[in-house]
């Protein structure tokens, strides 16, 4: 499939909201379903653009999927360490995956890192259940970095979201 990786724009806001929420919803990844205070977050395309650089796959004019890039130090940043840019909220929608947006969005956000002056790292959180993503991380040379996972509602000891870490 050919598709293009940028910036998204204003416009497709709402479109990558409902890919990602759906992306989530779908594959049983919110613990509370609907009423999950996430999905709000999954959906709010406009507040991540505003503080970090929302990156879509998209062919003939439709989004696939989307990322958010956090570089070195950026607000939106869960585990990022100075000097590390994070990748957070990648999702493509069911129809499009298998055909390389994931594998592109990401590689893309790493070779944006590589712009960033002095940033020597990638890292991201995934969940337990994403074993797919986990695959393609591997893949494009993410290690898994025990130390670094973390638990986002310690209110509920089952939740741990694991670490992954790419040195540039």
């Amino acid at each position: 499939m050919d598709f293009v990786i940028r910036r998204a724009t204003a416009e497709e806001y709402d479109t990558l909201g409902e890919i990602t929420a759906q992306a989530y919803l779908r594959d049983g990844l919110l613990d509370f379903g609907e009423s999950d205070a996430y999905l709000y977050e999954l959906r709010d395309v406009a507040k991540r653009a505003a503080a970090a650089e929302v990156l879509v796959a998209a062919a003939d004019g439709r989004v696939l999927g989307g990322v958010t890039f956090v570089p070195s130090g950026g607000p939106m940043a869960d585990i990022a360490r100075p000097g590390e840019a994070e990748i957070r909220m990648l999702a493509v929608a069911r129809e499009a995956r298998g055909r390389g947006a994931g594998e592109a969005l990401v590689r893309a956000c790493v070779d944006r890192a590589r712009t960033v002056p002095g940033c020597t790292g990638v890292v991201l959180s995934t969940q337990t259940a994403m074993r797919t993503a986990h695959r393609l991380y591997e893949r494009l040379g993410f290690v898994r970095t025990p130390g670094r996972d973390w638990n986002p509602l310690p209110e509920l000891d089952d939740i741990m979201l694991l670490a992954y870490e790419l040195t540039l």
